[in-house]
C-alpha cells in the first residue's frame, strides 16, 4: 500500500515532510513485532498512528486496544493490564482476566506512557523481553503475544535521567522512534486541515460551509496551535456553528482564536491580570529579574571601559559616578579595580583590606576569562522587590491603583505587600 493509499484509508490530511516521513516509518514497521514508541504532543494524532500500524500488521485480524495509562489510578493499573484472582484485594469477588490476556495475539496501544507506575513498568519490561506476565494475587507464570505500542508527550530520556522512568524499559520500547510532528511544524497543512473540518461540519447541519478572506487565512497559519490538531478542529467547529457570516475576516477569527504569547519568554504588559495572587506575584519576579539583569550588565559594561581607559571617568555624569561608587562600597568591584580608578574620583574609598580580593583581570593580561565574566553580584529579591514598590508609589506620588497597575500586580496585592514590607503609601 502506497503512502497516499494510506492518507486516504485513514483519513489523514496533508503533505508536509515530517509527517511524511512518519507515516512511512510506520508503514516500514508494521510488517514486524517490534515495539514502536509514538512521540508527539497532545493532539497530534498518536493513536491513528497506532491503528495503522496495526491495521498494516499481520495482527490485523486480531484485537486492537488504546490503554490510556494516565487515566488508569496507581493502585489498579496492574489489575487491568494483567487481570487479578479472586480476593487477591479488597474488591476482588471474581478472577479477571487483564488487556494483555484478553488481547493475546494482537496490539495493545498504551498512551501516555510517561504516566506509568514504577511497579508496572518492571511488569511490562518482563512481557516485553519474555512475553510472560503474573496476575495480580497469582504465582503462576502466563505466556502471552502481544506486541506493544507505546506513545507519550513527555521527554521520556529526561525522565529515566530523573529516576521517574526505568532506562532499560525506555529502550526496549523505542526500538522503533515514530515522531509526529506538531502542527505549527506543518503550517502547510493548516489551511487544508481547516477546509476539511469547515466541510464536515457544513455537510452534517447543512449549513453553507465558511470561508476565510486571505489575511484571516495568515492569521491562521501563524498562530502557535498549542492543541494542535484537536484544537483546530475545535475551533473550525465553533466558527461554523456560531459565526454570523460565511465570510470571515480577522475580526471574526480573533474572537474564537484565545489569548497566547507567542513569545515564550515571561514578559510583564501594563495590561491587568487575571490569574490571581500567585500569577501576579511572578510576574511582579520577572519584571525584577530582568531589572537586574539588565543592570549588572550595564555596570559590567562601565568598569570594563574604564578599566580600558580610565580617562573615561572623567565625563561621567554625577548619577553614573554615583552608581559606580555605590557598587564599589557594597564590595561588588574588586580592591584591583579601585586602585585603577582612584585618581579619576575624589570620593573612592581607600583600600585597607588585607584580606585577598577577587580581581577583575584587565583586556591585556593572559587569560581566556573575559573581563565582564568576574563582575557577579548578590541579590535579594525580596529587598529588590520592596524597592520597586517604593519607587512606584513615589512616581504615582501615593496612587495605589497607578502604582499597581505599573507594577502589573493588583491593587489587592500591593496592598498585601505594603503591609508585609511595611511600607507607607
Amino acid at each position: 500500500m502506497d503512502l497516499q493509499s494510506v492518507k486516504n484509508r485513514f483519513n489523514i490530511i496533508g503533505n508536509a515532510p515530517a509527517l511524511n516521513h512518519a507515516l512511512n516509518v510506520a508503514m516500514q514497521v508494521s510488517n514486524t513485532d517490534l515495539s514502536v514508541l509514538i512521540v508527539g504532543e497532545s493532539g497530534v494524532g498518536k493513536e491513528a498512528f497506532s491503528q495503522i500500524i496495526h491495521t498494516l500488521s499481520a495482527r490485523k485480524h486480531n484485537q486492537f486496544i488504546a490503554v490510556n495509562c494516565g487515566a488508569i489510578p496507581e493502585g489498579t493499573i496492574d489489575s487491568e493490564l494483567f487481570g487479578h484472582e479472586k480476593g487477591s484485594f479488597t474488591g476482588a469477588v471474581d478472577s479477571r482476566k487483564g488487556y494483555f490476556e484478553t488481547v493475546n495475539g494482537g496490539t495493545i496501544f498504551l498512551d501516555e506512557i510517561g504516566e506509568m507506575p514504577l511497579g508496572t513498568q518492571a511488569r511490562l519490561l518482563r512481557v516485553l523481553e519474555a512475553g510472560e506476565y503474573i496476575r495480580v494475587g497469582s504465582s503462576k507464570v502466563q505466556k502471552t503475544d502481544v506486541r506493544v505500542i507505546a506513545a507519550t508527550n513527555r521527554d521520556l530520556y529526561e525522565f529515566t535521567q530523573s529516576g521517574r522512568f526505568r532506562e532499560d524499559l525506555y529502550y526496549r520500547l523505542s526500538t522503533v522512534p515514530i515522531r509526529v510532528p506538531s502542527l505549527r511544524d506543518r503550517k502547510e497543512d493548516i489551511p487544508l486541515l481547516f477546509r476539511k473540518f469547515v466541510t464536515d461540519i457544513s455537510e452534517k447541519y447543512r449549513k453553507p460551509p465558511i470561508v476565510l478572506n486571505d489575511a484571516a487565512r495568515q492569521l491562521l497559519v501563524n498562530y502557535r496551535w498549542p492543541g494542535n490538531v484537536r484544537e483546530l478542529k475545535n475551533i473550525a467547529e465553533q466558527m461554523s456553528i456560531l459565526s454570523t457570516s460565511v465570510n470571515i475576516d480577522v475580526a471574526d477569527l480573533q474572537r474564537f482564536l484565545p489569548e497566547y504569547n507567542e513569545s515564550r519568554l515571561p514578559v510583564l504588559s501594563n495590561q491587568k491580570y487575571t490569574g490571581g495572587d500567585f500569577a501576579n506575584e511572578r510576574e511582579i519576579l520577572y519584571k525584577l529579574f530582568f531589572d537586574m539583569k539588565k543592570d549588572v550588565t550595564e555596570l559590567k559594561k562601565m568598569f570594563v571601559e574604564l578599566l580600558q581607559n580610565p580617562s573615561v571617568a572623567a565625563s561621567m555624569n554625577d548619577y553614573t559616578k554615583e552608581k559606580l561608587l555605590n557598587n564599589i562600597n557594597s564590595g561588588t568591584v574588586s580592591q584591583e579595580s579601585v586602585k585603577t580608578l582612584q585618581p579619576y574620583f575624589n570620593n573612592l574609598p581607600q583600600s585597607t583590606s588585607t584580606e585577598p580580593q577577587p580581581i577583575i583581570l584587565a583586556p591585556n593580561q593572559d587569560t581566556n576569562i573575559q573581563p565582564h565574566e568576574e563582575v557577579e553580584e548578590t541579590l535579594n529579591i525580596m529587598d529588590k522587590e520592596k524597592e520597586l514598590i517604593i519607587k512606584a508609589l513615589k512616581k504615582h506620588r501615593g496612587k495605589r491603583k497607578d502604582a499597581a497597575l505599573d507594577l502589573g500586580i493588583s491593587e489587592r496585592t500591593l496592598y498585601r505587600k505594603l503591609k508585609e514590607y511595611d511600607i507607607e503609601g
